[in-house]
């Protein structure tokens, strides 16, 4: 059974975290034991402007659909957000943090209170897309970090939302980034 678990979602416009939300809850919701809800905070969106969008998953039916205050888990699609927004706020001491990087950024010590993965899923989508665009590597970080929603699901979730032409790369977007994620939470740091 899972309590209500809630993930805010931080990006620019044109990431695809809204996408990458919606992809989670998706996954979530076919293993058939739980479900769950996705959506986007709506404001001056244009592409390059940061963006939040939310995914709860629980139990039971989600009534709620308001704004993700105190997340369990944040995840971060582009680290120059830690810089300008506290991405943090309201996410509980010991809460996960996932961000897209290529080493923990040294730019708070306030980020030591949270359980932190760093992925670098830009870097894995170019190598495996030819674009930055690291939302399915997010949610397959995600996947490794939470341990209760499959990589199967999340592979799956993203061939019913992309196009079958981007479905199979961003699959294995997703795994590339899920086993670097398991490798960071091991101990392999990336230097």
């Amino acid at each position: 059974m899972i309590a209500l678990y809630q993930i805010r979602w931080h990006g620019r416009g044109g990431q695809g975290a809204v996408t990458a939300a919606k992809m989670f809850g998706m996954a979530a919701a076919l293993q058939g034991d739980c479900f769950a809800q996705s959506f986007p905070a709506f404001g001056a969106e244009r592409r390059g402007a940061p963006v939040q969008a939310f995914t709860k998953i629980d139990s039971g039916p989600i009534l709620d659909r308001s704004q993700v205050s105190e997340p369990d888990a944040v995840v971060v699609l582009d680290p120059g957000l830690l810089q300008s927004i506290d991405v943090t706020a309201g996410l509980r001491p010991g809460g996960q943090l996932v961000i897209n990087c290529s080493r923990l950024p040294i730019v708070r010590l306030s980020l030591v209170k949270f359980d932190c993965t760093v992925v670098n899923a830009t870097a894995i989508a170019l190598e495996m897309l030819g674009k930055p665009i690291a939302n399915t590597a997010m949610a397959g970080a995600l996947c490794a970090v939470l341990n209760f929603v499959a990589l199967a699901s999340i592979k799956r979730a993203i061939g019913e939302t992309l196009p079958a032409h981007l479905a199979a790369a961003n699959g294995k977007t997703a795994e590339a980034a899920f086993y670097e994620a398991l490798a960071w939470k091991k101990g392999a740091r990336i230097a």
